[in-house]
C-alpha cells in the first residue's frame, strides 16, 4: 500500500479519489437542523467519475426534509476541488469543511446563499487498527463502498438565505457523514438522529449488502453516543442482529454486542428522492426522510439494567433496494 493510501484511510474526511480509475464517486452529507426545528436540510456535495465523459460531473444535492423535496445542482467535474490539511471541498462557488460551509446555489427551484459555522465536531474514533466506523474493514482496498462518520453531533451558528428568506441556524444541531467507492450497495437501511431529550445523544445505524469477492453478506454498523460514550454494534466487533423487520410504516431492529442490547423502532415518514451512484451513472433513486422518529432502548446484559431510553426526532431514514436479503440475514 502506498503512503498516500495509508494517510487517506486514517483520514476518512478527505477526498479518496485522487488517482482512482472510474467508476468512482464520493459524497459528503451535511445535515442541518435549526434550534426551533422547523428547518431540516441536508446538503450533499460530491463528485461522480465515469468511463463515459458525458456522465462525469460534480454536484451539490439538497434535501428539504420538511417539505420532502430534493434538488440536484450539477457542475462540470472541473468545478470540484479538494484539500487535505485542513480538509476542504469545493463544488463551484460553494465550499465545505469540518468547521463551516459556505453555500451559493442558484437554480430554478432553489437558491441558497450564506455561511454556517460548526462547533464541537467529533466523528467516529480513528485508530491504527480501526480507522473509523468500518473498523478493520476500512483498510481493505477492494470494497464496493466505504462509509465515514465525521460529526456525530455539533452546534451550528450563522444563517442562510433560502429562496429569499433569511433562516437563522444559530443554536441548531448538525451531523456529518460520507460515502465513497464504486457504487452504492444493492440494498440497505440507514437511520440517524441527534435530537433526543438528552443533549449530546446521537444515533447512526446502517445495514447493507456487502459484496466480498464472489460472495456477499449483510454487514451492519451502529453507534449510539450517550454522555460522551459511544456504544458500538457492528459486524466487525462480533455483534449480532436478533431481529430486523422492515415494514411499510416502520423498521424494528434489535442488536446485541458482548455486554449490551439495543432496540430500535423507527417510524417511517414522507420521503424525497435523492440520487445515488451505480457504476454507470447517478441512477439510484434513494428515498430519504428527515421527519422520521426513532425510539431507542439500550440495556446492560450483565446487570439487566436500563442504560438509556429516548426518542430521536428529525431522524434521517432510508430503506432502499433488496431489504428482504437484509431481513433474512444471509
Amino acid at each position: 500500500m502506498s503512503s498516500g493510501y495509508l494517510r487517506s484511510v486514517r483520514h476518512p474526511e478527505r477526498y479518496h479519489g485522487e488517482g482512482k480509475k472510474p467508476p468512482f464517486f464520493e459524497g459528503w452529507y451535511f445535515k442541518l437542523v435549526d434550534a426551533s426545528e422547523p428547518q431540516r436540510w441536508a446538503f450533499i456535495p460530491g463528485i461522480f467519475r465515469s468511463h463515459d465523459p458525458d456522465r462525469q460531473h460534480a454536484f451539490v444535492q439538497v434535501l428539504n426534509g420538511v417539505e420532502g423535496q430534493a434538488t440536484y445542482h450539477r457542475y462540470a467535474s472541473s468545478a470540484f476541488g479538494a484539500e487535505d490539511a485542513p480538509f476542504r471541498v469545493r463544488v463551484g462557488p460553494s465550499t465545505f469543511s469540518l468547521d463551516e460551509i459556505t453555500l451559493y446555489l442558484q437554480g430554478d427551484d432553489l437558491s441558497v446563499d450564506g455561511t454556517l459555522g460548526f462547533r464541537g465536531v467529533s466523528g467516529w474514533p480513528v485508530t491504527a487498527l480501526s480507522p473509523g466506523i468500518m473498523g478493520p474493514f476500512g483498510w481493505l482496498p477492494f470494497l464496493q463502498c466505504y462509509h465515514g462518520v465525521l460529526g456525530l453531533d455539533h452546534e451550528l451558528s450563522g444563517a442562510l438565505t433560502i429562496n429569499g428568506r433569511y433562516v437563522d441556524f444559530t443554536g441548531g444541531r448538525g451531523y456529518i457523514e460520507k460515502d465513497w467507492g464504486q457504487a452504492f450497495p444493492s440494498g440497505w437501511v440507514w437511520m440517524q438522529s441527534n435530537h433526543f431529550g438528552r443533549p449530546g445523544t446521537s444515533l447512526t445505524a446502517s445495514i447493507a449488502i456487502i459484496p466480498f469477492g464472489p460472495f456477499s453478506f449483510p454487514g451492519f454498523i451502529v453507534g449510539l453516543l450517550v454522555d460522551g460514550h459511544l456504544h458500538r454494534f457492528a459486524t466487525h466487533n462480533g455483534s449480532r442482529v436478533e431481529q430486523l423487520s422492515v415494514r411499510e410504516r416502520d423498521v424494528v431492529w434489535v442488536l446485541r454486542n458482548k455486554s449490551e442490547r439495543l432496540e430500535i423502532h423507527a417510524s417511517r415518514a414522507q420521503a424525497a428522492l435523492l440520487r445515488g451512484p451505480t457504476t454507470g451513472d447517478m441512477g439510484v433513486r434513494v428515498a430519504e426522510s428527515l421527519t422520521a422518529t426513532v425510539q431507542v432502548r439500550l440495556t446492560s446484559l450483565r446487570e439487566s439494567r436500563l442504560l438509556f431510553e429516548g426518542v430521536g426526532r428529525n431522524a434521517g431514514l432510508e430503506v432502499v433496494g433488496n431489504t428482504e436479503r437484509l431481513v433474512r440475514g444471509r
